[in-house]
């Protein structure tokens, strides 16, 4: 019995580090198209579009579910895409590879480009028609009412380039740009940092937020500091280390 227990203790602790030293560290996305999937994962707990409000399932947006109506497009507006906070453009516009070939060339030759296109911090559910519209806009305030997509509140100046999201969405987006601004020396204009410095202080962090930076930091290993600090404990990866360590406590004290 005390060589079947000491044999399953040495299993047990090879198996803690294991976990500790190999299977517990973060795997941060290499591409855009793998950090799509993961954030499929992450917001299926919490189906809902970035902007509008939208609930959806699978790829397939819920337009009733937040009023909205399409303002050109109604089967993209159908659609749910992966939208950049901080559009691509901006990440790339500033590196040498985007002047050799654009974003594809950046994607294939710049690895600092790639950890930015694949930085889940950055990835938002979107409704198609909105990402579309949006597109390399800057996010700013504008004057106009909104009108454009029914009961969403989202605002596309098409002549003045630029983007005004729902108050909601406001202090998220600024955190988001004010993150990446850090994290990639990204250069941001001066006018664009005091807005986003304006609703980063207007608009205070959420629960949604706080749970959003959670689930994605321990998916990069890193947060949003402008969000807060996250919990490495109440990862995945830390739940098995603690399940581990249980079941070697249990065999020493057999052991014993």
């Amino acid at each position: 019995m005390r060589r079947a227990t000491f044999t399953t203790l040495i299993g047990l602790g090879l198996s803690v580090l294991t976990v500790l030293f190999i299977g517990d560290k973060p795997e941060p996305p290499r591409t855009f198209n793998e950090a799509k999937q993961i954030a499929r994962s992450i917001y299926d707990e919490q189906p809902v579009t970035f902007y509008c409000g939208c609930r959806y399932s699978a790829s397939k947006v819920d337009l009733a579910s937040c009023g909205y109506t399409p303002r050109k497009q109604p089967v993209r507006a159908q659609q749910l895409e992966w939208e950049h906070v901080v559009p691509a453009w901006v990440i790339g516009r500033q590196r040498q590879c985007w002047k050799e070939g654009g974003r594809k060339s950046c994607a294939a030759g710049d690895p600092v480009f790639s950890a930015a296109e694949a930085d889940l911090h950055n990835l938002v559910p979107s409704i198609g028609e909105v990402n579309g519209d949006r597109s390399n806009f800057a996010l700013g305030m504008l004057n106009t009412k909104p009108s454009q997509y029914g009961a969403c509140p989202m605002v596309v100046s098409f002549s003045e380039k630029v983007a005004m999201p729902p108050e909601q969405a406001r202090g998220p987006a600024a955190r988001i740009y004010l993150y990446m601004a850090d994290q990639y020396a990204l250069r941001l204009s001066s006018r664009d940092r005091r807005t986003y410095e304006a609703w980063n202080r207007m608009y205070p962090v959420s629960d949604w937020e706080r749970w959003r930076n959670q689930e994605v930091s321990c998916v990069m290993g890193r947060e949003n500091p402008y969000v807060g600090p996250y919990d490495p404990s109440r990862c995945a990866g830390a739940n098995v280390v603690d399940r581990l360590r249980e079941l070697l406590l249990d065999a020493l004290r057999q052991l014993l």
